[in-house]
């Protein structure tokens, strides 16, 4: 099945089985691997990107399903070629990753709530951003994303 939509800005198209997760597709046929698999159940967020902006679970979902959507994934959030979000700016100077693995999708996480609540609380932050750590990040991650929310606001 050909697969048409916009990713990172650029139209694409793929060929694949419709049945095909979007994770794969991604990774395998598109080269976008710094969307990572965790778990395979959609549980974990270490697959997640932005589809129509909003933050989904890749590796459950069907590739079919996102015939004309914008896919935006980690490689597609800088400002402009070898800058950094706000987000992943204040990843770094607050040193939110340890290993690192499911940070590509933490940090999608939090762009997709920052651009729905520029003032996040922690209650906000804690029911939006469910991706597991196994590295227990948390509270950095926490701090990050307010730093994240200031750094946006004040432009």
């Amino acid at each position: 099945m050909k697969v048409s939509f916009t990713l990172n800005g650029n139209a694409t198209s793929v060929e694949a089985p419709p049945d095909m997760p979007l994770l794969w597709v991604l990774r395998e046929k598109l080269e976008m691997t710094g969307t990572k698999f965790g778990c395979g159940i959609a549980a974990c967020g270490a697959c997640t990107v932005h589809i129509d902006g909003v933050a989904t679970r890749t590796c459950v979902m069907p590739v079919a399903v996102v015939d004309g959507a914008e896919i935006k994934t980690i490689e597609g959030i800088a400002p402009a070629p070898g800058e950094l979000s706000a987000v992943q700016t204040a990843w770094l100077e607050h040193q939110a990753p340890q290993c690192g693995y499911c940070q590509s999708g933490m940090i999608m996480a939090a762009e997709a709530l920052l651009d729905e609540n520029p003032d996040p609380s922690d209650d906000d932050i804690d029911n939006a951003v469910t991706n597991i750590c196994r590295c227990g990040t948390y509270e950095r991650v926490r701090t990050a994303i307010h730093a994240a929310a200031r750094a946006r606001r004040e432009g």
